[in-house]
């Protein structure tokens, strides 16, 4: 069994509800999740807020703040976090934002650089990565990071 099921049969047995507010991964997080069976008992929400507009406009992210400090950045991905959890009300909630590839990074912001959202129960959370790899392997170790933070939480 891939580890993703486990993990999620694991949120499924406790009753763990979660939701997520994806940007670099586009739904590949939601889709990962909704693989296993009797997810429907804890999956609330899957929002793609790819654009600024999306994640100002859904998840309440003032504009303000992701021109100060850029869409991909640990104060966005807080930002997204916490509202999705005002919004869903899940217990757990993940948000990621980041530079997939193979353009848009910079020197401050390389192709692979990717922050996490995580609130689980009052316990509120950023992870930074700098994934390594192609557009995809980037967005799988997204996803995949995402999973196993969950896992060593629960």
């Amino acid at each position: 069994m891939p580890s993703y099921k486990k993990i999620i049969n694991e949120l499924i047995k406790r009753n763990f509800s979660i939701s997520v507010a994806e940007s670099c991964s586009g739904g590949q997080l939601s889709s990962t999740i909704t693989k296993v069976s009797g997810v429907s008992k804890i999956f609330n929400m899957g929002i793609i807020t790819y654009s600024n507009q999306a994640k100002s406009k859904l998840l309440k992210v003032p504009i303000s703040k992701i021109i100060k400090h850029g869409a991909v950045s640990k104060e966005v991905a807080l930002s997204m976090v916490l509202n999705l959890a005002k919004l869903s009300k899940s217990k757990i909630c993940i948000s990621t934002t980041g530079i997939s590839g193979p353009s848009g990074g910079s020197k401050n912001k390389p192709v692979g650089l990717v922050y996490i959202g995580i609130k689980f129960n009052k316990q509120v959370f950023v992870v930074k990565n700098i994934f390594i790899g192609d557009r995809k392997k980037i967005q799988n170790d997204t996803v995949n990071c995402a999973l196993q933070t969950i896992k060593e939480l629960i």
